[in-house]
């Protein structure tokens, strides 16, 4: 049974939606605004600059006040990795190239390399509730039939890394700092030399600020930024991603229209929260049309009725969401160990 304000499940048959029906929809968000663009770049480059300098003078005054200015700043580090994501869906600014320059700059700040991620983030999109294409741009799930018929090791690896600690508190400096500094192997020239060239760029960038601040100022600020900021990205990912009723298919029965508007949430947050997090929440409307900048998702969830169908998970709900663990094909649900257990005593 579906657990209220975590089902995303709309009232209405998805399968009866075509591209023809919500295309005309989103047609008109689409189209990118400059001084919109702008203004999104000044609210949010000037406060985390001026916010990770305020961290660096309060290192003489006070641990606690370096660390909750480490938690507000981790909130624009979100928003500035939206203004990224939205530049490598090129829907940020209408100028390819303008979105390539902002990409860099974005992607350095938050230690992502840019071509590459654009390359990894497209096969999420094409494979988003696809079964059979899991693995890429996305967060490990299996089975219950492939883990009941794993290793013991795997196990173990798959109970760790979908603990919530290691997922949400330890795992975003380990991707952010560590993994995204090689190369994925199926990548291509222009997306190997884009992780070289940012690793290069972030060692300019931390010689540069280390010289005046001092290294290990620099690595304190810098990677209580990152802990924060891509702790809440991931559970932002996460939430968009993992719920009880979420779509899953395999490739031969996989839809786009359905993996979008019943694999991807609407999580509806509050205001402020909305405001760091770029909107990305609509992420229903996101993943059926990413050339929408995160500027004009609300207004086109607002103007149709078919997008405000789809129940809003809360950010009081989405707490319960943590405790997913596993894929269930005949129950077509996501379920924890709890259930799993339940499952397996009473089939024994």
């Amino acid at each position: 049974m579906n657990q209220p304000g975590i089902s995303t499940t709309p009232p209405l048959t998805q399968s009866k939606i075509s591209a023809s029906t919500w295309k005309p929809l989103v047609l008109p968000f689409q189209k990118p605004s400059v001084p919109k663009a702008v203004w999104q770049l000044c609210n949010t480059l000037v406060p985390f600059a001026a916010i990770w300098y305020l961290m660096y003078l309060s290192l003489a005054w006070s641990a606690w006040i370096t660390f909750g200015l480490a938690a507000l700043n981790g909130l624009f580090l979100v928003r500035l990795f939206i203004i990224f994501h939205d530049c490598g869906h090129g829907s940020f600014f209408k100028s390819s190239r303008a979105n390539d320059i902002v990409g860099f700059i974005t992607g350095l700040l938050t230690f992502t390399p840019y071509h590459h991620w654009r390359w990894e983030h497209s096969i999420h999109h094409a494979s988003c509730g696809d079964l059979d294409r899991r693995g890429t741009g996305d967060i490990w799930t299996m089975t219950v039939q492939e883990y009941l018929e794993s290793s013991r090791w795997r196990r173990f690896c798959y109970r760790v890394a979908r603990n919530p600690v290691v997922l949400f508190v330890i795992a975003p400096a380990l991707v952010f700092v560590i993994w995204q500094r090689r190369a994925q192997k199926k990548a291509n020239l222009r997306e190997k030399m884009s992780v070289w060239g940012m690793n290069v760029a972030i060692l300019a960038m931390a010689a540069l600020l280390a010289w005046p601040f001092g290294i290990m100022n620099y690595i304190l600020i810098q990677l209580t930024i990152i802990t924060v900021g891509g702790g809440a990205g991931i559970w932002m990912f996460y939430v968009q991603h993992q719920f009880e009723d979420v779509y899953w298919e395999h490739a031969k029965e996989w839809d786009y229209t359905k993996a979008a508007l019943e694999g991807s949430s609407f999580y509806k947050l509050p205001r402020v929260l909305q405001w760091f997090s770029g909107n990305i929440g609509f992420h229903h409307i996101h993943h059926l049309s990413p050339r929408i900048p995160n500027y004009n998702l609300e207004r086109c969830h607002d103007a149709n009725e078919l997008f405000q169908k789809v129940r809003p998970i809360t950010l009081l709900s989405s707490l319960k969401l943590a405790s997913l663990r596993l894929w269930d094909e005949q129950q077509q649900k996501l379920i924890g160990w709890s259930q799993f257990r339940q499952q397996q005593a009473t089939s024994s």
